[in-house]
């Protein structure tokens, strides 16, 4: 906040933002399904009118743009694992379209500037990703575990555990947004951006478990409605574009999660 090059404007991109910027990183909207399904409709308009309002302003200044689409646009995916030319298995109507649907309208939105009016654009789809400042009550699978078991709670496992999740940490997947950014403007994507190394819900709690010696027990929930069972991006596509892969292990990863949240909840 002290540097002089740096300056935070406080914006909802649902209305017209006029600034002068070198290049923008649209990374606005609530990824956890507790966010997003709280206000599903501004959800919805955080997407799709927010990709509108940043188009337009890369547009205008002629500069790049970058756009955090999401593995959530495969829906529960009927292929394993997800390649980019994957069209999707997603439900358009149920509790989690808000945030799987906004995300795709806003891809069709991102690729119809670059081909209508040559916006110069980066589409990357995210997968799960963790790692040090994510919120206590994020509502995500990683956050959760590991305050469950920090404060000697039962550990909620939604459906029977057997459901994957590919967990890339933080540092890995901004090194992805830079390297793509800074590749050839041709390479528009989309690109998957996550750690390719797939793991089940039950071995990551497990592994939570064991790393804190909590004595929280597992408790199991029914799966939400449209919860991916299968979700392991194919990241064969960065790793010959522009030489990226993810590099921290979770076991890592997770330590310097864990570290993060005790400090956070000793204070």
């Amino acid at each position: 906040m002290d540097d002089k090059n740096f300056e935070l404007l406080r914006h909802d991109i649902t209305s017209p933002l006029v600034v002068e910027v070198d290049s923008i990183f649209n990374l606005a909207s609530p990824a956890s399904p507790v966010h997003y399904q709280r206000d599903p409709v501004q959800t919805m308009k955080t997407n799709v009118l927010g990709a509108v309002n940043m188009l337009g302003l890369a547009k205008r200044l002629r500069v790049p743009i970058f756009q955090a689409s999401t593995s959530e646009v495969y829906g529960d995916p009927q292929i394993h694992p997800q390649t980019e030319d994957y069209w999707g298995n997603v439900n358009p109507i149920g509790p989690r379209a808000c945030y799987d649907e906004g995300k795709r309208a806003a891809e069709t939105l991102f690729f119809d500037y670059n081909r209508q009016n040559g916006v110069p654009i980066r589409v990357a789809r995210i997968f799960n990703t963790y790692g040090p400042r994510l919120a206590a009550g994020d509502g995500r699978v990683v956050s959760n575990f590991i305050v469950q078991a920090l404060k000697g709670e039962d550990v909620t496992i939604f459906g029977d555990g057997t459901q994957t999740r590919s967990f890339c940490y933080v540092s890995d997947l901004i090194d992805g947004f830079m390297a793509m950014m800074n590749s050839d403007e041709s390479l528009v994507g989309p690109i998957n951006l996550g750690n390719p190394k797939e793991f089940t819900i039950l071995e990551l709690a497990t592994s939570i478990l064991n790393k804190i010696e909590s004595k929280s027990q597992l408790v199991f929930k029914d799966l939400p409605q449209d919860g991916p069972k299968q979700r392991q991006p194919n990241i064969s596509r960065a790793q010959e574009l522009f030489g990226w892969t993810p590099s921290v292990e979770l076991d890592e990863g997770l330590g310097l999660t864990i570290d993060y949240f005790k400090n956070l909840l000793a204070k």
